[in-house]
């Protein structure tokens, strides 16, 4: 083959910190020749965060004990510079040496030797460039310099002001202290490129319901070669295979009638999967590159829901033909140091959400498109993908950005997403993103389904998923629908398609909250939820210094959430104090438990006439000592998602 790829993830990186531009002011070109940096050289992980390195090095505390994450802040406020030496052996085969950096969070400069090549300023796209051109004969030292992020992303402020394309979540939600990530979040090849490749393969696989057969559009863009052998194979065994001329940088393949098996969603039938490669062959047959995919195939359409009115957006799935009742969690980032994650972390929390009965993760738009690991093992489960574009609501307004500049910036990550993603079988649906209600001015509007969808971003967004990945729905944002909060004063006008909240109770289960849920008239619920505390042993383990009672806002340790103190509640449902950290969390946990079983049990009894629910949320980032996870900081189930297993394993 005329390609090599080469991993720099198990290569010996070095990082130091720095006051800002000093890298450039001081004309550095080597961290080992920097007398000025404020820390370093350390040894670095890649993929890996500052934060991660700085910990493992015990420059910086855990930033997960008691208030620690405040000493942690400054972090974000320095230059940090990554380095590494190149292998000579590596860098003289090829007529290009393409360095690939699969996720940089968030902005700086790619250096070689001490050269800027290249500069980048978005976390959620892969940074590329050729060093073919400023290699040394020997010796050369790769760099990537990461510059201080934006000042604020987080939860509150104005949609419309946000303009910089890195993870809010990390900046403070009501589940997440501040903990900035800086670093290099997915993995860093080299490729050493001679004559014709690959470029990019686009595959869009179905089936056919009325045959149970497979069907396969594939495309693929070179930059030469002569043909194009697709071959689809379950294990060994080819089940297809074609040649098909290169033309004018462009090969095509369309399959019908495929012989293969349905890839179904868990509990209701297999995940069949199969391989499809995809070689490049010059005049001789010689193999020049190739790419491999996992692929599966299903028929998934949506319908209105029972008794939906002609104009709502239709919120029930179906998938091979058989209704399914979608139920699942919101899935935000394993840890704010997601850079740092291994496998196991993804493989862990899709096993212990498969065994609960989810078969959806709506994958939040105040997050990022994840490691690809994660849509594996979605498509290895049968859990299908909610995936929502990176925006979401800032409370003061929810308006998207709609300047030129942002619109083409964020059509450049809704094509890379899809390129990414679109050949996975698990991926259900693209959504624009979380909560992005027309309220400029303040308020809400009073008909959002109009006017978020004729957003110039959302309308964007539609052009481009009805071009590159047709067939898959688009939702303009989460909620949709007239009215999107779910509350007592607005069941029953028939307005609610898909609703958030609530997310608290205000008194006993068998109170207000069964009065909700029996008056349930959503077609789909893809946010609610209810707080319980994590288990007292990891409240003590994380509290540090700090008092671990009472739970109330003038406890420090408890009012980092500030959202989830329930302590009063209990006082006032049992006239009393609680009598300990630990009957409090009893207390809590049990209360979530009959909270979520209530509701998901009316929800399920109203299907076909409701599509599901998708709780808010799945697992802690962070030891929190209260929020809404039914999984907790250590990826263990709550009482929660214990009671809710045995709903969904019920016939």
């Amino acid at each position: 083959m005329a390609k090599r790829i080469y991993n720099l993830n198990s290569l010996k990186w070095q990082l130091i910190g720095m006051t800002p531009y000093l890298w450039s002011f001081d004309k550095l070109t080597d961290v080992n020749k920097a007398p000025d940096a404020e820390v370093g050289p350390i040894d670095a992980q890649v993929p890996g965060s500052v934060q991660g390195s700085l910990l493992k090095a015990g420059v910086i505390p855990d930033w997960n004990v008691g208030l620690n994450y405040r000493e942690v802040e400054w972090v974000e406020n320095r230059d940090w510079i990554y380095q590494v030496k190149l292998p000579d052996e590596w860098l003289h085969d090829g007529d290009k040496l393409r360095l690939n950096c699969a996720g940089l969070d968030y902005r700086g400069k790619i250096l070689l030797n001490g050269k800027p090549l290249l500069s980048f300023h978005n976390s959620f796209i892969p940074h590329t460039v050729d060093l073919k051109p400023y290699l040394k004969s020997s010796g050369n030292l790769l760099q990537i310099w990461f510059q201080p992020p934006p000042r604020w992303l987080g939860q509150f402020g104005y949609t419309s002001d946000m303009r910089q394309w890195k993870p809010r979540f990390n900046y403070t939600w009501d589940w997440i202290i501040r903990m900035v990530q800086v670093g290099i979040w997915d993995s860093v090849t080299l490729e050493a490129v001679k004559g014709a490749e690959i470029l990019n393969v686009k595959c869009l696989s179905g089936a056919t319901l009325k045959s149970g057969q497979g069907n396969l559009q594939l495309s693929a863009a070179t930059t030469g070669g002569s043909s194009m052998r697709v071959t689809l194979s379950d294990g060994n065994r080819p089940i297809r295979s074609a040649v098909v001329p290169v033309a004018g940088g462009n090969a095509e393949v369309t399959w019908e009638s495929l012989p293969v098996e349905l890839w179904w969603p868990t509990g209701m039938g297999k995940q069949n999967l199969y391989k499809l490669d995809v070689e490049l062959l010059d005049a001789g047959k010689r193999l020049i590159d190739s790419r491999s995919l996992r692929v599966g195939f299903r028929n998934i359409e949506w319908k209105r829901t029972r008794g939906a009115a002609p104009d709502a957006h239709p919120y029930l799935c179906v998938v091979n033909g058989k209704e399914v009742l979608l139920f699942g969690v919101n899935w935000t980032p394993i840890r704010p140091n997601f850079a740092d994650l291994h496998d196991d972390e993804y493989h862990k929390r899709v096993g212990v959400y498969r065994d609960i009965g989810v078969n959806v993760l709506r994958v939040w738009g105040g997050g990022f498109a994840e490691r690809e690991c994660l849509y594996d093992l979605c498509d290895e489960n049968g859990i299908l993908i909610w995936q929502e574009l990176p925006l979401s609501s800032s409370g003061l307004d929810n308006y998207p950005p709609d300047d030129p500049k942002s619109i083409l910036q964020l059509s450049g990550i809704a094509v890379s997403y899809i390129k990414r993603l679109q050949h996975h079988a698990s991926l259900l649906l693209w959504c624009g993103g979380n909560e992005l209600e027309d309220d400029r001015v303040g308020h809400i509007s009073p008909d959002p389904t109009l006017t978020i969808a004729r957003h110039p971003l959302i309308v964007r967004f539609a052009e481009i998923i009805r071009r590159n990945d047709p067939g898959r729905m688009f939702l303009p944002t989460s909620p949709y629908g007239p009215i999107g909060s779910f509350t007592r004063e607005t069941c029953g006008k028939h307005k609610h398609w898909d609703v958030h909240g609530p997310w608290n109770l205000n008194g006993p289960v068998d109170g207000d909250w069964r009065d909700l849920w029996k008056h349930d008239d959503a077609m789909f619920h893809s946010e609610m939820g209810a707080p319980s505390a994590s288990p007292a042993a990891m409240i003590r383990a994380y509290s540090g210094n700090l008092p671990v009672v009472p739970g109330t806002h003038s406890n420090a340790l408890w009012n980092r959430q500030p959202w989830w103190i329930d302590w009063p509640k209990f006082a006032e449902e049992k006239g009393r104090e609680p009598k300990s950290l630990e009957e409090f969390v009893a207390w809590s946990q049990k209360r979530q438990a009959d909270a979520l079983t209530l509701a998901v049990s009316e929800v399920k009894s109203r299907f076909p006439a409701c599509g599901g629910v998708i709780l808010w949320m799945g697992h802690d980032c962070f030891p929190c000592t209260a929020n809404t996870s039914i999984v907790d900081f250590n990826g263990d189930l709550k009482p929660a998602a214990t009671a809710l297993r045995e709903i969904f394993r019920r016939t």
